[in-house]
């Protein structure tokens, strides 16, 4: 066992990272032994872009808070272009329900987006707006002005309105006689 095996672990677990335990238990590894890599690791990253952190009780690499300004460059150039179906979507939620927690975005998609927040930053589409009350105090997101600028909007009341369904209108799509 060695510490390469214990860095790819934590790579490959993205924005999930990885607790002390998970790792122990899948290199079969002692904390003491465990402590070492990470800690040979984190020097091993030390003039790097990237970093090992350890949030939440958990190991990831994250970018280096210096590579955002670069990265915004890239990605602002083409800010629509290269917007997937995950990240329209994020952005609807969060321009819809602002200022929203990621635990509420994910509530709504059903999947993960730590990864999709951080693109959606770095191209300046949207930003924290400071922390909820909730337990945790979770951070905020909201639109940026660059958002407005993107979409070609003065205001986030020129947003289409959504259509909601009530329990009526269920019923218009379900016939009784299908079900039988």
């Amino acid at each position: 066992m060695n510490k390469q095996i214990v860095e790819g672990l934590i790579f490959l677990s993205g924005d999930e990272g990885l607790t002390k335990e998970q790792l122990m238990m899948a290199c079969e590894i002692s904390e003491v032994e465990l402590e070492k890599y990470i800690d040979e690791l984190i020097d091993d990253c030390a003039n790097r872009g990237i970093e090992l952190v350890h949030f939440g009780e958990k190991y990831k690499y994250l970018s280096r808070e210096e590579v955002h300004e670069y990265a915004q460059k890239i990605y602002s150039s083409s800010k629509m272009a290269n917007l997937s179906p995950s990240a329209l979507e994020t952005l609807a939620i969060i321009a819809y329900k602002q200022p929203i927690t990621r635990s509420e975005i994910e509530e709504i998609r059903g999947i993960s987006c730590d990864n999709m927040l951080r693109k959606l930053s770095a191209r300046g589409l949207i930003q924290e707006n400071g922390r909820s009350d909730a337990p945790g105090r979770p951070f905020l997101y909201e639109v940026t002005d660059e958002f407005m600028d993107t979409f070609k909007l003065t205001s986030l009341k020129e947003l289409p309105i959504l259509k909601t369904i009530d329990e009526n209108e269920e019923n218009d799509f379900l016939d009784v006689k299908d079900v039988e």
